[in-house]
């Protein structure tokens, strides 16, 4: 018995040490922020003061791209490492299959502590779904629907209430509190903030003075402001416990800017030209990583897998990944990496009022009424519609660097050929000449068959197998 116990003493001391040895992971996301929507990428007016000191400090990616043009989609890919349509997020507000595997899930089963903050935006916030944060791998969250502004109504374990203040600065009031709670757990800590800003209507305004009193329509620059100050609040606190060496922090948005001036390229949010998916994003991890900036293109799909790599961790289980572990690029052992995949307008999307939704949710909660959830959520993937294998509707790209090669379907089907470095607009459409036949035919089929395997995911074939 004596050494019985003494084996399993010296496991619970190994195990608990590998668990302080892997770092903290925090992922942090704007809504809608461009990517030149920042002082460190040259914003003539917009102040970010704490998004620049990061810059300066972490590791910058020039040519960071949102999985898709709008914020769903995008925010299923960190989930999953996968294309959103793989996962039935074809557009804003459709939900995230209850079978995905998560990064959340893969990080608590290897001993992390996990907490989901902010906008949620791929399920359900109530307590009973397969789609909540909780049944997608987070131990603790406080959650909106989609965006929010001001005093808004949240989702906290599935009990929703009203909390006063900015949706910004609730955001990272969560985050910082989950933060100090768990610090000296002998666990390892996993947090998502998300921040419903700077999306429209812009109602959260900077605290003083107002920077923007000049500029016309400041809404936009207000609400980053506030994100950019709650997010210094964030770095800062990471200092105060004493954490911040070993924690990988990484920053980015989920789809370009509201405004083409500032997005990086051509097109804003919503589309498929380089403004709408060109995204800042920074990545710390002091102990580890040095800053620099990093020109090799990179994708939200790239998060789940690098990360995994990162601290050391397998996942139990995962369906094929489009995302690629990013290491050897931060390290500077590759300067290259396989082409990139994007494609939108398969379906339209679903209007998700947050606020509305969960205020209802919370009198029935207070009333004792049932808050059944809509046909969406069935989990039988059985009774999902089945898409065409031989027909790719809406816009997709193949992104082999630096060529960009589009494809539009609709009645008919359309195809443009960019070279990023020499247009960075993608003004100049290369596809019907003779100079470019042979690249454009292998990245046609490229992009075909990839579309091909998207949609078979989409239609359920992944989890058949098992």
């Amino acid at each position: 018995m004596k050494k019985l116990a003494l084996a399993l003493y010296l496991i619970s001391v190994l195990t608990t040490a590998l668990h302080a040895e892997r770092p903290n992971v925090i992922l942090v996301m704007a809504d809608d922020q461009g990517w030149g929507d920042t002082g460190y990428n040259g914003h003539p007016v917009v102040k970010t003061p704490n998004l620049d000191a990061m810059a300066k400090d972490g590791l910058v990616f020039n040519r960071f791209y949102a999985a898709a043009p709008v914020c769903s989609p995008t925010r299923g890919s960190v989930l999953t490492g996968r294309h959103p349509i793989r996962i039935k997020i074809t557009n804003h507000g459709r939900y995230m299959r209850p079978q995905e595997a998560t990064i959340a899930e893969a990080l608590r089963d290897a001993g992390y502590v996990t907490g989901m903050f902010g906008k949620w935006h791929v399920g359900s916030a109530q307590k009973d779904s397969p789609v909540n944060p909780g049944n997608s791998g987070f131990d603790e969250w406080v959650i909106g629907l989609n965006f929010f502004d001001n005093d808004p109504f949240l989702s906290r374990n599935g009990m929703v209430e009203q909390i006063k203040g900015s949706g910004s600065e609730i955001t990272i009031d969560e985050t910082i509190a989950f933060l100090r709670k768990h610090k000296s757990d002998a666990k390892p800590m996993f947090a998502i903030a998300w921040f419903p800003s700077p999306h429209d209507p812009h109602l959260e305004k900077p605290s003083g003075p107002d920077p923007y009193e000049e500029v016309k329509a400041p809404g936009y620059f207000q609400e980053i402001t506030v994100l950019d100050h709650a997010f210094g609040r964030l770095r800062k606190e990471l200092r105060t416990l004493g954490i911040e060496r070993n924690t990988i922090l990484w920053y980015c948005s989920d789809n370009g800017g509201l405004r083409k001036e500032s997005s990086g390229g051509r097109e804003r949010k919503g589309s498929i030209y380089e403004g709408g998916l060109r995204i800042p994003a920074i990545l710390e991890w002091p102990a580890k990583i040095n800053s620099g900036k990093i020109d090799v293109p990179a994708t939200t799909s790239d998060i789940m897998p690098t990360l995994l790599s990162m601290v050391g961790v397998t996942a139990k289980s995962h369906y094929p990944w489009d995302g690629i572990d990013l290491t050897p690029v931060i390290e500077g052992k590759v300067s290259s990496r396989p082409p990139i995949g994007f494609w939108f307008g398969l379906q339209g999307g679903q209007s998700t009022w947050s606020d509305r939704i969960l205020k209802a949710i919370m009198q029935a909660q207070q009333t004792g009424e049932p808050t059944p959830h809509p046909e969406r959520l069935r989990k039988d993937i059985d009774e999902y519609p089945q898409f065409p294998e031989d027909k790719f509707i809406g816009h997709a790209a193949w992104l082999d660097w630096p060529w960009k090669l589009h494809r539009k379907e609709n009645e008919g089907v359309s195809f443009e050929l960019f070279d990023l470095v020499k247009d960075p607009m993608e003004a100049t459409n290369l596809a019907e000449t003779l100079e470019h036949k042979a690249r454009i035919q292998q990245m046609q089929t490229d992009l075909a068959n990839w579309q091909l395997s998207v949609t078979r995911s989409l239609n359920g074939k992944d989890y058949k197998k098992r």
